[in-house]
């Protein structure tokens, strides 16, 4: 390991397990573009007298997922590459960050993880994570997935992992409220949005459905209205997220705001968002697919059927179409892997369109677009509107500095929604706080 990588996250390290005890008061990148590890195959050709290697893939996947991933998708691997054992090793989400600290700077990371999709960036800029966009077959798995889950892989002209599961959030109506609104099916542009909204007023109750004031709520909402936050490649935010369609963009929602259109959770209010979509106080709201199945689960206490009473689509289309966030999990090899090669076999094998058909079976939307699309005719009902929404789905900044960025982003947004600045101001305000992160 590099001494001056391994030196730096030593420090992290250090400075994490002072900060958690106050709250509580080798490369080997030759190998991994070798020969047989190309288009999935078992890395050292099969043999039953080739030595067995194992590689240790951390992951974070939920009691009913871990089910399949030890019962199915392990031996399905190790079927196809009888010279390859998977050692799965479940990882508690809290604290997790701070162990794969200390385990790169003690050189203990494993082969691979399945690591939340805005760390890749911060870890790739550590040096921690190897560039798998220079290993043999990537150009053909890049092809094979989606856009914009793909991107949140990107850093400094490299990719830093593979997109392992996605999601996004769509547009979710209460379906007596939409008739109340005059509508038979979901609006299609903001425009109908808002008349709908206009509508509800007059009832008491609310129409759009912005869920909070972050990056992960606004965004769907900030993008679809023509908003940007930076270029194309994520290096430059003066002229975007401060140009005058960014600008419009946010007044947009303040004036919605300010005429008692939004749903009041967006400020902090009552009822909860999804306490309102029961109840028929609010129109809508937008959400990933776990609200489905966490409310067929539900569905007996609650007397809410989330099939029969909802109305699922796309994002109503603004001046930038229609836009959503991307969420998700990507699957990334630490620079220090004792087995690259054999690592990325694996991590090419899972994003093959059986492996995550496989996994799309506990309700995982895959990346691979032949499996997401093969998955709206698996019995998930309610999944081909996500799928639908991928396809315009953007990511969450991918850069190291993002946590910053967002905190920064958010408390604009918020002082222009409460009347505290004008959008303009706010945003020229953040732009300069942001490039000065950047630089």
């Amino acid at each position: 390991m590099n001494k001056m990588r391994k030196a730096a996250l030593t420090v992290m390290a250090l400075a994490m397990v002072f900060v958690m005890a106050a709250c509580a008061g080798g490369n080997g990148g030759n190998s991994a573009n070798g020969g047989n590890a190309g288009n999935g195959g078992a890395s050292n050709g099969g043999g039953d007298s080739a030595p067995k290697v194992t590689i240790e893939y951390w992951h974070t996947y939920s009691d009913a997922e871990e089910v399949v991933l030890t019962e199915k998708i392990k031996p399905a691997f190790e079927d196809a590459h009888p010279n390859i054992e998977l050692k799965l090793t479940r990882m508690p989400y809290e604290g997790l960050k701070q162990q794969v600290i200390a385990g790169v700077a003690g050189d203990a990371a494993p082969d691979l993880m399945r690591m939340d999709i805005v760390w890749v960036p911060e870890f790739a800029a550590q040096n921690a994570l190897m560039d798998v966009s220079k290993l043999e077959g990537f150009d053909e798995l890049k092809a094979s997935v989606f856009e914009a889950p793909m991107a949140t892989n990107f850093y400094n002209g490299g990719y830093y992992g593979v997109p392992v599961n996605t999601n996004t959030k769509v547009a979710i109506y209460n379906k007596a409220t939409l008739e109340e609104a005059g509508l038979t099916e979901a609006p299609k542009t903001m425009d109908e949005l808002v008349a709908a909204a206009k509508t509800l007023k007059g009832k008491g109750k609310y129409g759009i459905g912005v869920s909070g004031i972050h990056a992960w709520g606004l965004g769907p909402w900030f993008w679809s209205l023509g908003g940007s936050i930076t270029n194309e490649d994520y290096t430059k935010v003066d002229g975007y997220l401060n140009s005058e369609a960014s600008v419009k963009a946010l007044q947009t929602i303040v004036d919605w705001n300010n005429e008692g259109l939004v749903l009041p959770v967006m400020l902090g209010g009552e009822p909860g968002t999804w306490d309102g979509i029961v109840s028929g106080d609010y129109l809508m709201s937008d959400d990933g697919p776990w609200f489905y199945s966490t409310k067929i689960a539900e569905q007996e206490a609650t007397g809410f059927n989330p099939l029969e009473q909802t109305v699922r689509a796309i994002m109503p289309a603004g001046d930038g179409g229609s836009r959503s966030v991307i969420g998700g999990e990507n699957l990334v090899m630490f620079a220090n892997s004792k087995h690259p090669e054999e690592a990325w076999t694996f991590a090419k094998w899972m994003l093959t369109e059986e492996p995550q058909k496989i996994m799309a079976e506990t309700g995982l939307i895959p990346t691979n677009t032949t499996a997401a699309d093969a998955m709206t005719t698996m019995d998930i009902p309610f999944v081909d509107t996500y799928v639908e929404q991928l396809k315009t789905a953007l990511p969450r900044t991918p850069i190291p500095q993002w946590g910053e960025v967002e905190a920064i982003f958010n408390l604009a947004f918020e002082k222009a929604i409460r009347g505290e600045q004008e959008p303009k101001a706010a945003l020229e305000e953040a732009v300069k706080q942001i490039e000065a992160i950047l630089k």
